[in-house]
């Protein structure tokens, strides 16, 4: 079993499972740890998705494959689930770090008692994902340090210089996008909460990335006013806020989110196309799970069929995504 409130609280399950052997899974790059998502909480099932056809149009170097298929565990029917592919490295097919780490900021009540972390300055706890490393070694205090000189050099005076400010610590491409899919799906988590994946190699730059956990964005949500489409939200996070303050940083965000803004209704039509593909699944898996029209937590709405679910869905990022096009124009 995996997930934090979808295994603790939800009674639909996600889980991880490991082959023997490398294998391709619905012909998605072959490897042995494969991942299914409940996606109990989003009863279009598509938020995940769309977040990830995000990913696909951004710079950022992997984005996880997935495919939507029924579950059979034990000749037990589990309904529909999103087989993806598991955020790792260590496999020329997932993140494409080779001896690099990856790192996920997290929270204390979250992490195992094994996991090998760190605290910066301003109270981030990074969690060391891979490789495996032990408590005084010199990687982990390499990649510590090279954290904690980021956000010192985030945080400086002259963190906007071209040569000596953050930009000589981070790839600000990576930053630029990720903080703007997050943004345009409204990610609750995604204020250096939980969930937020980095990633660097030794001698290159800290990179943002792979994006992850986005069934409750988009809209379904009841607090943190993040059920609205109005309002920034990633924006006034930790590090991003400051990175904001810098007119470079804010003008490629302009320009990336213009990119993006001019994909809506490609985004749009994904959200169409997954929907007619996996409609009969999603019908036998309400008749197991039964959620249709309840409150599933933390919906901010609940309808009484899918089509009406999916319609939420699609004006929400429509309205979001033009909320964002006016405001950010005016940065």
């Amino acid at each position: 079993g995996r997930g934090n409130s979808t295994w603790n609280i939800m009674p639909k399950k996600s889980y991880q499972f490991k082959f023997d052997e490398k294998f391709s899974l619905f012909n998605m790059p072959e490897d042995k740890k494969w991942i299914t998502l409940a996606n109990y909480a989003d009863k279009t099932m598509l938020r995940n998705a769309l977040a990830f056809e995000l990913g696909y149009m951004s710079v950022l170097e992997w984005t996880p494959e997935f495919h939507f298929a029924e579950l059979q565990i034990n000749g037990n029917e589990k309904g529909l689930y999103q087989f993806m592919d598991k955020v790792e490295t260590g496999s020329s097919n997932r993140v494409k770090i080779s001896d690099g780490f990856l790192l996920e900021v997290d929270q204390i009540s979250r992490i195992d008692s094994d996991d090998i972390s760190f605290w910066t300055e301003r109270e981030l706890l990074f969690v060391i994902k891979d490789p495996d490393l032990d408590w005084g070694s010199n990687e982990l205090e390499e990649i510590k340090s090279y954290v904690i000189e980021t956000e010192n050099a985030i945080y400086s005076d002259n963190f906007d210089d071209p040569v000596n400010g953050y930009s000589n610590y981070i790839d600000v491409d990576t930053f630029v996008d990720w903080y703007l899919i997050n943004e345009i799906s409204k990610n609750n988590d995604a204020i250096f909460f939980s969930s937020v994946y980095m990633n660097y190699v030794p001698g290159g730059k800290l990179k943002m990335g792979p994006i992850w956990d986005f069934d409750i964005s988009f809209g379904n949500i009841n607090y943190n006013n993040n059920e609205k489409i109005d309002g920034f939200w990633i924006k006034n996070s930790n590090w991003i806020e400051r990175l904001f303050q810098d007119r470079t940083f804010v003008e490629k965000v302009k320009n990336r989110y213009n990119f993006f803004y001019s994909n809506k209704e490609k985004l749009i039509s994904k959200s169409k196309y997954y929907s007619n593909q996996i409609k009969s699944a999603r019908l036998r898996n309400e008749s197991i799970w039964n959620i249709l029209g309840k409150y599933v937590w933390p919906n901010y709405v609940y309808y009484n069929s899918f089509d009406e679910e999916e319609e939420y869905l699609i004006n929400w990022i429509s309205d979001r995504m033009d909320w964002l096009n006016v405001e950010i124009n005016k940065l």
